[in-house]
C-alpha cells in the first residue's frame, strides 16, 4: 500500500523522512559527540549544555511523536518525566539486583502506563480539550509525588539522591561519562523513534492526524492509533525523565518536573518544527543554549545595575519576544529553516 500521508504535509514539507537512506547530519553531530566533544569539553560544557540538552531534546523526540506526528496536543510532557524518574529510582531501590537499564525501561514502561491512562480521552476530545485534560496529569502526578512519601522514600524534603549511574559494574561518575551514558540512550531511542516515524505505525499516525474520518475510511484503525501514539510518547519521555534527574539533576524531586518544564518542551517542539526528529534537537539546542548567553549577557553588562531578579526576568521577555517573532518569520521551525537554507545553497538538490 502507498504511503497514506499527503505527498506534503501541512507544513509545507514531507511529513516522513526516508524510509531506508540515514540522513548524514545525525550521523556526524554523533561521529562530534563520540570523537571530539569528549576530549575538547569542559565539565561546564557537559553539566550545564550537553546533558541538558540531550535530556531535553529526547523528551521532545517523545512530545514530537504525540503532537508532531500523531496530532495529539499534550500539556503533561512534565509529568510523565515525573513518573519516569521516580519509577527508575524505586525500581533501582526495590528490587535488589536489577540492572540500571532494565530500571529505566521498566520506569519508561511505567510512564506508558500513566500516559495511556491520561490518553483515553484522546478517545473523545480533540485540539485545546484534549490539551487541558493533559494537564490534569501534570496537577495529579504532582499532587502524588508530594502526597505519598512512599515514592521519595519517605524522604523530609522530598528531595532525594539519584542512584549512581553503573553498568557491569562500571559507574559513569564524571560529567563526560554522564554526558556519554546520556547520548548512547537518547541516539539508540531516536533512531528507533525515527525508524518508528517511517514505518507504517508512523504513516498511521499522520493519516490520524491529517484527518481522523478519512483514515477511519481507509482502515487505520483510529483509536488504537491514539492510544499507541500516547504510550510510545510517554515512554520516551519518561526515560527522558530518568535521565534528567540521574544524569543532570543528580536528584530526584517533584520541583525538577514542574508545568513550566511541559511548556518549556512544548515550545522545543513548536520551535524546531513539528513532525521532524531532527526539529526536536534544534529546538532543545535554542532553548537550552540561548538563555545561558541571555545571562552572562546581563551580568557582564547590567550585572552592576539591576539585581537578579530583574535580570532574570528581562531575560525571560527578551528570549519571548524572540521567540514570537521566530514563529512570526519561520512558523514550521528552525527545521524547515535549514531546508530553505540548503536549498539556496545546493539549488539542485
Amino acid at each position: 500500500m502507498s504511503a497514506i500521508a499527503p505527498a506534503s504535509s501541512p507544513l509545507g514539507r514531507s511529513a516522513v523522512p526516508p524510509r531506508l537512506s540515514v540522513p548524514f547530519l545525525p550521523l556526524a553531530a554523533l561521529l562530534v559527540g563520540y570523537g571530539v566533544l569528549p576530549f575538547l569539553g569542559s565539565d561546564y560544557l557537559f553539566d550545564a549544555l550537553l546533558t541538558p540538552f540531550l535530556a531535553l531534546g529526547l523528551a521532545a523526540v517523545g512530545l514530537n511523536l504525540l503532537t508532531g506526528y500523531a496530532g495529539q496536543l499534550s500539556l503533561g510532557s512534565a509529568a510523565f518525566m515525573a513518573v519516569g524518574a521516580f519509577a527508575a529510582f524505586n525500581f533501582d531501590l526495590r528490587v535488589p539486583g536489577l540492572p540500571l537499564l532494565a530500571s529505566i525501561a521498566l520506569a519508561g514502561l511505567a510512564a506508558a502506563a500513566v500516559g495511556l491512562a491520561f490518553g483515553l480521552p484522546s478517545l473523545r476530545l480533540q485540539g485545546f480539550y484534549l490539551a487541558v485534560s493533559t494537564l490534569a496529569a501534570q496537577f495529579f502526578v504532582t499532587w502524588a509525588l508530594t502526597k505519598y512519601g512512599w515514592f521519595s522514600n519517605d524522604s523530609a524534603s522530598g528531595v532525594i539522591d539519584a542512584p549512581p549511574l553503573r553498568i557491569a559494574g562500571y559507574a559513569f561518575v564524571s560529567p563526560v561519562e554522564r554526558y556519554l551514558f546520556a547520548l548512547t540512550l537518547v541516539a539508540v531511542l531516536t533512531f528507533l523513534a525515527w525508524r518508528l516515524v517511517t514505518s507504517a505505525t508512523g504513516r498511521h499516525f499522520v493519516a490520524v492526524r491529517d484527518n481522523e474520518t478519512a483514515a477511519r475510511i481507509i482502515g487505520v484503525p483510529v483509536l488504537r492509533t491514539k492510544l499507541l501514539a500516547f504510550a510510545l510518547s510517554s515512554f520516551i519521555i519518561g526515560v527522558a525523565g530518568a535521565l534528567w534527574a540521574f544524569a543532570y539533576l543528580r536528584t530526584v524531586e517533584p520541583n525538577g518536573f514542574n508545568l513550566d518544564r511541559s511548556f518549556q518542551i512544548l515550545f522545543i517542539v513548536i520551535i524546531g518544527g513539528l513532525a521532524t526528529i531532527r526539529g526536536a534537537f534544534l529546538g532543545a539546542a535554542l532553548i537550552v543554549v540561548f538563555p545561558l548567553l541571555l545571562s552572562r549577557a546581563g551580568q557582564a553588562l547590567f550585572g552592576d545595575v539591576f539585581d537578579s531578579g530583574a535580570l532574570e526576568m528581562t531575560q525571560r521577555m527578551i528570549l519571548g519576544a524572540l521567540i514570537i517573532a521566530f514563529l512570526i518569520l519561520e512558523p514550521n521551525g528552525l527545521a524547515a529553516l535549514l531546508d530553505r537554507l540548503k536549498r539556496r545553497i545546493r539549488p539542485s538538490a
